[in-house]
């Protein structure tokens, strides 16, 4: 299983707003410590989106891992042409977790959202093996216009509980939706895998830096900032 446990998900708009293209933001933020990146550009053509996964995978490091949101088409051409690619995520909306496992093959790593007891357990018994879960949105967040509503840190931790208890081993979970560095030693306690964030490093001024804060919040969770 990766490291999930900081997560980033882009957002070129994001970063372009911030002055940089999406790729040297992903760079700054791997320098500062994140272990994993789910490209989510649902703005971008399936060829820009298949330009920047290739793109991407060439510069990434081998112990990041790189997951494609949703496309998985886009997934499939990437691996084709021969770019390094760890793995799918996609929303209960998509593709169901067996036709998605039946294309990707059994060695690559899915993830799918989930808000609610019923589809944690329907994640974890499905036999198509999801790897992990992403739990949110813990904050109301503008970034993803579809975003469910906000759960707090009560509702996620007893999600997080659930999702512990729903398989033998436990279900890994990211938690998403406007998280901060502030949030990642409560996530942590509570059992989370990992945070995954998006406008805390994309709109970032300096996004290394604010990658090594989500870093050492998730590292050291008793260190006061």
């Amino acid at each position: 299983m990766p490291d999930l446990s900081v997560y980033l998900v882009t957002d070129a708009g994001q970063s372009r707003a911030a002055g940089r293209d999406v790729l040297d933001t992903v760079a700054a933020a791997v320098r500062g410590g994140v272990r994993a990146v789910q490209i989510r550009e649902k703005e971008l053509s399936a060829r820009e989106f298949l330009a920047l996964v290739i793109a991407l995978s060439a510069v990434l490091p081998d112990h990041v891992a790189l997951i494609v949101n949703d496309r998985v088409d886009v997934f499939l051409a990437a691996q084709n042409a021969g770019a390094r690619v760890d793995g799918m995520h996609v929303g209960q909306g998509d593709l169901p977790a067996g036709q998605v496992r039946a294309l990707i093959g059994p060695d690559a790593l899915l993830g799918i959202s989930a808000a609610t007891e019923a589809q944690i357990t329907a994640a974890a018994t499905d036999p198509a093996r999801v790897d992990h879960i992403g739990i949110g949105a813990l904050h109301t967040t503008q970034t993803k216009q579809d975003a469910p509503p906000a759960l707090g840190h009560e509702r996620v931790a007893a999600l997080l509980t659930h999702a512990r208890a729903a398989r033998h081993g436990g279900l890994p979970a990211v938690v998403i939706g406007g998280v901060q560095a502030r949030d990642l030693p409560a996530l942590r306690g509570a059992g989370a895998a990992g945070a995954a964030v998006v406008s805390a490093i994309c709109r970032a001024s300096d996004p290394e830096s604010a990658a090594r804060e989500l870093r050492a919040a998730w590292d050291h969770p008793g260190r006061r900032a």
